[in-house]
């Protein structure tokens, strides 16, 4: 099972989306994520507890004013860094949407085929990737 938290305020949201992971570890999960905005998207995740999440994100000094957070039970690939969730699109480096999941996509490896043959590049084994890709393709295709 997983546990999805989101937050927006007027102050950093990094420490409120920690919080509703931990509240939420009851729940089981072996790894967790965050993805904030500030000027851009940024993403810490870990394998293992939302403590060691939190010490990434403490680290890169991590802060926002808008995120998801997301505690995963493997389903869709092994329990590593990167299936764990956020996941983003178009790529690693200059994001422009992160998604957390909770469920399974029944057809993801023929969308994963169709978004490969598109020129998108994944870097996980999960189903939720796909959604990632497939929102950034149709939101540059002008259909928000």
């Amino acid at each position: 099972m997983c546990g999805i938290v989101g937050a927006i305020a007027k102050r950093n949201v990094v420490p409120l989306l920690i919080e509703g992971l931990t509240r939420l570890e009851y729940r089981g999960y072996d790894s967790a994520g965050i993805a904030i905005i500030d000027q851009s998207i940024k993403r810490v995740r870990a394998v293992g507890r939302v403590a060691e999440m939190q010490i990434k994100a403490n680290n890169e000094k991590l802060s926002g004013f808008l995120g998801i957070g997301h505690t995963r039970w493997a389903t869709h690939g092994g329990v590593t860094e990167s299936n764990a969730h956020p996941h983003v699109s178009p790529n690693q480096i200059n994001p422009e949407i992160a998604v957390v999941h909770n469920g399974i996509i029944e057809n993801h490896d023929e969308q994963r085929e169709k978004l490969q043959k598109l020129g998108y590049i994944f870097t996980s084994q999960t189903d939720t990737e796909v959604i990632a890709h497939l929102i950034h393709f149709y939101y540059k295709q002008g259909l928000d």
